[in-house]
């Protein structure tokens, strides 16, 4: 008797948690994902196109990747800061808006493979919820509350317009 009570409540606290849209964890993701990108961008720049000082010295003195058991300085220090601050600014907008979702979510996964070869420490606290994070989005996408479904929406509309014939 007791276990079959348990075993609705159970049950129903099962459904009710299962009721949640998927688009609610789905934009917690990509808010979630955003935010550390986001705030190591805005260490990468002293102003518009600008890179920071600190991330000039990190990229030609600091950072190595970690390859075969050496550790080898960046090609193009310089060239790899830029990018990097500037995929640390863009794609974590596009993330929060929804907008490219899988494309964004993929450059935050090239990133996050490039940060463990230069960070091999920070794999189980950063780089490796990161890496599933992205990868749920690359999979998922950014869901209803996203920029992507609203275009889809308003593509789609358009094209299914165009393909009346004519009166």
């Amino acid at each position: 008797m007791i276990f079959d009570g348990l075993y609705r409540l159970w049950q129903r606290l099962d459904n009710g948690l299962g009721a949640v849209p998927a688009a609610v964890p789905l934009l917690a993701l990509r808010i979630a994902l955003a935010i550390p990108f986001w705030r190591s961008g805005m260490t990468k720049w002293d102003g518009f196109l600008n890179l920071s000082t600190g991330a000039r010295y990190l990229f030609e003195q600091e950072f190595r990747l970690h390859l075969f058991g050496q550790a080898i300085a960046y090609p193009a220090p310089l060239t790899m800061a830029f990018l990097a601050g500037l995929g640390e600014i863009i794609l974590p907008v596009l993330l929060v808006l929804g907008l490219g979702t899988r494309f964004a979510a993929l450059g935050i996964l090239g990133m996050t493979i490039v940060i463990q070869l230069t960070v091999p420490d920070g794999l189980v606290n950063f780089h490796l919820p990161w890496f599933a994070m992205a990868l749920a989005l690359l999979v998922y996408g950014g869901g209803t509350l996203s920029a992507d479904r609203l275009l889809g929406t308003v593509v789609d509309s358009r094209l299914r317009g165009s393909a009346r014939p004519a009166p």
